[in-house]
């Protein structure tokens, strides 16, 4: 059913732009290129490789998880909510080798998964996809929640005690559980090398040029300053391993959420004229785009899809293989219980937090969707709340995208190290630790298109590891939705 969808949504121009890079690299060379060329043509591929592959992939091991498990996302949401708040703790039992508590695994995903995106994303979405892209931000987000299932049983199934008696999991363990000799050990160390650049390299650089930009506009702070700071802090976090990683999500996490969701609330309370507007212009927009926007904003049902389910997959990395090392952790009884808990990231990552971006945004006013020079990113999203709170618009956004950037450096810096001890063993932690602090005080220096684009490139190139191997193990993913017996007997 997904397939023809992809020559629907294709576009000419990323297969014209691979052709041309191809050309000209042939015939000038890499090195005769520019910093911006090459940005461009990074930027070119990593388009095509959302856009016309992985979206629908993405979309499509959604579907096919969410039948295969008799949609297990509708059957087990409630279960993995009581599970989580069974469990629920701003001073839980102290994590170590052994692993940690079910909520602070959630923490540390939701760590990852509410990020930037969230306020910066969701407002880029806006802008290109117009009301309508939250429509189908839901939907991706609904199949999203039976993909996060699957990882979350698989990484539970296949984690793995080391010599010194250490849990760890993720996708590189059920990659070489699946697919054993050497294209299983070619899979897994593709993954590992994308994951280690893609978060906790340049990832972590774009988390941090966040927060110093949003510093800069609401207090004029000097760019390094912020850098260095963040870079202290996450330095001490990095350095207490897993027991402090945590310790500090599993606090950090449920204050930060709760303040933003509190504030969205309070805006929409001022704006609460316009919020059935706002509402209904979701789904008449997500069908009828010039229903709500008029011709002039050029934005089709395509721009609404494409832009909807890109952004909300991309916001809580359902698929993605990056949660799993988290929920890998859990001290659980069965694989399936952490199953329903994962499901609950997604839910507070999409249908919660992003949901009410959105409807702050929609509700001020402030969004010109599709026209040129419209407000977008992180300006129009400082736009939407400076029209309710005034000026302390900008305070409240750089005190959010403080605590929703830096909880996602700590998160990828966990998914990265569990990668980095697999490929190269414990003595190699303390390195990758530095180099990723480095990175943090780069990033918030310089911007450079070059590292933005690489970090999206990598982004994708580590979803197709993690695809097969899950597309591969979904009968195990089947049963484990359809039985109450441990999977790891």
């Amino acid at each position: 059913m997904i397939f023809p969808w992809i020559f629907f949504f294709s576009e000419p121009e990323p297969f014209v732009g691979l052709a041309f890079f191809f050309v000209c690299t042939k015939q000038k060379g890499l090195e005769e290129m520019s910093m911006e060329q090459l940005a461009e043509w990074v930027s070119i591929i990593s388009d095509f490789v959302w856009n016309n592959l992985l979206l629908w992939l993405l979309v499509g091991t959604g579907i096919l998880f969410s039948v295969r498990t008799r949609f297990v996302q509708v059957r087990k949401l409630g279960e993995g909510f009581r599970n989580l708040f069974g469990g629920f703790s701003l001073r839980g039992k102290k994590a170590g080798k052994e692993g940690m508590s079910s909520f602070q695994a959630l923490m540390t995903a939701i760590a990852a998964q509410v990020g930037t995106g969230n306020i910066t994303g969701c407002a880029t979405a806006l802008y290109s996809g117009g009301p309508g892209a939250i429509f189908w931000m839901w939907l991706s987000a609904f199949f999203g929640m039976a993909t996060i299932y699957g990882e979350a049983v698989l990484a539970q199934k296949y984690k793995h005690t080391d010599s010194t008696g250490e849990v760890t999991g993720g996708p590189i363990y059920y990659i070489k559980a699946r697919f054993t000799g050497k294209f299983g050990k070619i899979l897994a160390g593709f993954f590992s090398i994308a994951i280690i650049f893609a978060l906790g390299f340049t990832g972590n650089m774009v988390q941090a040029n966040s927060i110093s930009a949003a510093f800069s506009t609401a207090f004029g702070t000097p760019t390094i300053a912020v850098g260095i700071v963040v870079a202290v802090i996450a330095a001490f976090i990095f350095l207490g391993g897993v027991r402090r990683i945590a310790s500090i999500t599993e606090k950090i996490v449920p204050l930060m959420s709760v303040f933003y969701i509190i504030g969205c609330l309070i805006i929409l309370v001022i704006n609460r004229e316009m919020l059935w507007t706002a509402i209904q212009s979701i789904f008449v927009a997500a069908f009828n785009p010039q229903a709500v926007l008029g011709g002039v904003a050029g934005i089709s049902v395509r721009e609404a899809m494409r832009f909807g389910v890109a952004r909300g997959l991309f916001s809580n990395e359902a698929g993605m293989g990056s949660t799993p090392h988290a929920h890998a952790l859990a001290k659980v009884e069965k694989p399936q219980e952490q199953g329903s808990i994962a499901m609950v990231g997604v839910f507070v990552d999409t249908f919660i937090v992003l949901t009410l971006t959105a409807l702050v945004i929609l509700t001020s006013g402030q969004l010109q969707a599709g026209i040129p020079g419209g407000l977008q990113g992180t300006e129009l999203a400082q736009a939407a709340f400076n029209h309710a709170f005034g000026s302390f618009g900008n305070i409240f956004v750089a005190i959010c995208m403080l605590f929703f950037a830096f909880s996602t450096i700590i998160g990828w810096y966990f998914f990265g190290e569990a990668n980095v001890k697999a490929l190269f063993g414990r003595k190699a932690v303390k390195i990758y630790a530095a180099i990723v602090v480095v990175c943090v005080v780069i990033g918030s220096t310089l911007k450079v298109d070059l590292v933005w684009n690489l970090s999206d490139l990598f982004n994708g190139l580590m979803v197709f590891p993690n695809l097969i191997a899950l597309l591969a193990l979904s009968g195990v993913v089947a049963r484990a939705a359809k039985s109450e017996n441990d999977l790891r007997k």
